[in-house]
């Protein structure tokens, strides 16, 4: 409710009366009232989308000139045509510009981690806990609608301390949240910039028909996931779990099945394809024992091991060592 409070001081601003844009979204003036209110993300996106379009207004009051409906979706359609998503969002952050004085979109890269970050160009009033989550899902929602993928955060990080609402944040946000931070900014894996853009020109007229869903709701399915499964199965000092996955990668363990399995894949299968590029990687270039070679890659004993190691390439770990040799 606290966000819906945002926007009816965007009619406060303008001198209007909100009224219309509250029936519109099913929210009545004693549910305005309840400081732990709540409303669905179907009643905040008609809320949002029948004020925008009334105030004229895409940003709702947060700057010192209003972002005039349909501004977002020429952001959308000047960088639809982007060879990937690193290119996307550069042009995202420099036409922000050309629009808003106010903040200042920056993308930046270090030690492969990209971060996406908001700086402050003038006060922000009252309105500001709401214009800097706002901003952030805008661009995020947007980028993993280009790519058709959810774009998995590292940490979303914000410049105020934590509002009586948090917890309504971790289903804005995935990863690790920060409160107090210097600025507003998510960071995410930067091997997602590599990712090609999905979209067409039919599907951006279809989503601008109702573009905000993207910003209320994450995206689910992540084209990264069995990438980044792989990566920490290979990179794991000892043989990794479904939980310790999960929270490498800031998802549930339930959300790491489901959607390894919209992506074709599942956890053991994945497990058994690092355990055998190890196993085959080890007996190619060592002399280590098949013994210790079957406990390292995460075996209990030579037998199984061997018993594995046949049905993956139709030989015994033995007579594969002497045919590389």
């Amino acid at each position: 409710m606290a966000f819906v409070r945002a926007v009816v001081l965007a009619y406060e601003k303008a001198r209007r009366d909100p009224a219309a844009a509250l029936a519109e979204a099913h929210i009545s003036p004693q549910q305005l009232r309840q400081v732990d209110g709540r409303v669905t993300a179907a009643q905040f996106e008609a809320l949002c989308d029948y004020a925008m379009r009334e105030l004229d207004d895409e940003a709702l009051g947060w700057f010192s000139r209003p972002l005039r409906w349909g501004s977002y979706g020429l952001m959308s359609r000047a960088s639809l045509h982007a060879p990937n998503l690193g290119v996307a969002l550069a042009r995202w952050c420099r036409h922000h510009r050309l629009l808003c004085d106010d903040i200042r979109h920056v993308l930046s890269v270090a030690d492969g981690v990209a971060t996406l970050a908001l700086e402050e160009m003038a006060p922000l009033g009252a309105t500001r806990e709401f214009c800097l989550v706002s901003c952030l899902r805008f661009v995020h929602g947007y980028a993993c609608w280009a790519i058709d993928s959810r774009l998995s955060l590292r940490e979303a990080s914000f410049p105020f301390p934590a509002p009586p609402h948090a917890r309504a944040y971790p289903l804005m946000f995935s990863g690790e949240l920060r409160f107090g931070a210097p600025r507003a900014a998510f960071s995410f894996d930067a091997e997602y910039l590599a990712l090609p853009l999905r979209r067409d020109e039919p599907a951006l007229s279809a989503m601008l028909k109702r573009p905000l869903p993207l910003t209320v709701l994450q995206y689910r399915r992540d084209r990264l996931l069995v990438q980044q499964v792989r990566g920490q199965l290979l990179r794991a000092a000892s043989p990794a779990t479904a939980d310790s996955l999960a929270a490498a990668l800031h998802v549930s363990v339930r959300t790491l099945h489901r959607q390894l399995q919209e992506e074709g894949a599942s956890l053991q299968s994945l497990k058994d394809e690092v355990r055998r590029e190890r196993a085959i990687e080890q007996l190619r270039r060592s002399t280590r024992p098949v013994k210790q070679i079957a406990q390292d890659v995460g075996f209990r004993n030579e037998k199984s091991f061997s018993r594995a190691f046949k049905g993956w390439t139709g030989q015994s770990p033995g007579e594969f060592r002497a045919g590389a040799r």
